[in-house]
């Protein structure tokens, strides 16, 4: 599964591992990506969306239509 949302877009980051003796190697923030199945009452089927745990927080304050709106607006197939 890629790491990166759906519907806010978000990726993972990149930085460094500091350890004790100051010495830097790279490393990978990723984000809290759950993927989660939800009812389209429109289409009359379920949709299931690869989302970040403040994308899933966006759907239940925007409604699942509007969302998958703006997932649509931004290119993806759902």
């Amino acid at each position: 599964m890629s790491a990166h949302c759906q519907l806010t877009g978000r990726k993972p980051g990149f930085g460094n591992a500091i350890s004790h003796s100051h010495r830097r190697t790279r490393r990978r923030f990723d984000p809290n990506i759950q993927t989660k199945r939800y009812w389209l009452p429109s289409e009359g089927r379920f949709v299931r969306l690869t989302l970040s745990a403040k994308g899933i927080k966006t759907v239940d304050k925007l409604g699942i239509e509007r969302a998958v709106a703006r997932v649509r607006a931004r290119g993806e197939k759902v």
